[in-house]
């Protein structure tokens, strides 16, 4: 499977650069003495209006028995030359709470489809008619985790598919507040907020109508890349109605097998 690589936003930082000497020795005269500066706050201010706002989009999140969307992410990549590359990816995502869910990525790069049903995750490669299959845990998050331990499986919408959004976005928040609002995203009228806990810095984009996100940009704190990251959510379609059929494939199931394993791992480990 292809793997799925952290990415953020870009943060400039400016230089502190050195006075020359001549400016050291012979200092500008200056009438009155520089105002004092005032101390820095030690975490910047936490705005009400932007936490109740990450609130009632994650509470709308979390009501949804079932949704439809589609993910447009784009992702960065450093080439041999050391220069940014950038990359999307499109995908289809069917969710039914608790426990169900289908990804099917029909590019750029090699298409794959992804499904889960509560008791099995399954990755299939329709180019290549090859599938991989594993037992999995019973919840979403737990799946998440196995799909990315288990096969480097990442997919960047993963924190709309948390039972509690907010639980996970306000773990050690340290900022969090109103940017503004946009007319261009979607199509919608956006309200968006800034914020920041112990593991993400990022910026989202909620519609005002429906509470629903539309994009966010997101810095994992701990990449040591400091890659980009986005991901823009479109054609949204709440409590649909879903079927049983709908979290497997019939064609998949009929595929030569393969093992579940990270592109990272050892050659023989992933063909023994």
């Amino acid at each position: 499977m292809r793997r799925r690589k952290y990415l953020a936003l870009w943060l400039f930082v400016a230089p502190a650069f050195p006075q020359p000497a001549y400016a050291q020795a012979h200092p500008a005269p200056q009438s009155h003495p520089p105002p004092a500066a005032a101390p820095e706050p030690e975490h910047p201010a936490i705005e009400p209006a932007a936490v109740q706002m990450l609130q009632a989009t994650s509470r709308r999140l979390a009501g949804l028995k079932s949704m439809t969307f589609t993910v447009v992410s784009t992702y960065e990549s450093i080439a041999r030359t050391g220069q940014s590359l950038y990359f999307t990816t499109q995908s289809e995502v069917t969710v039914q709470r608790p426990n169900k869910l289908r990804v099917l990525t029909p590019g750029d790069g090699p298409a794959s489809d992804f499904y889960y049903d509560g008791k099995t995750m399954m990755a299939y490669a329709p180019v290549e008619n090859l599938v991989a299959i594993a037992d999995a845990p019973p919840t979403m998050a737990a799946m998440l985790l196995a799909a990315y331990d288990q096969a480097a499986i990442y997919f960047p919408f993963s924190p709309i598919l948390a039972a509690d959004p907010y639980k996970n976005l306000s773990d050690g928040l340290s900022s969090a507040f109103v940017v503004g609002q946009s007319h261009l995203v979607d199509g919608v009228v956006t309200d968006m907020v800034a914020f920041t806990n112990k593991n993400v810095q990022g910026e989202i984009w909620i519609g005002v109508d429906d509470g629903l996100p539309r994009m966010y940009r997101i810095n994992y704190l701990k990449d040591p890349q400091h890659l980009h990251y986005q991901v823009d959510l479109y054609d949204w379609n709440p409590n649909v109605k879903l079927a049983p059929g709908d979290f497997t494939s019939a064609q998949a199931l009929k595929a030569p097998h393969m093992k579940f394993a990270r592109p990272d791992a050892p050659a023989k480990s992933r063909t023994d």
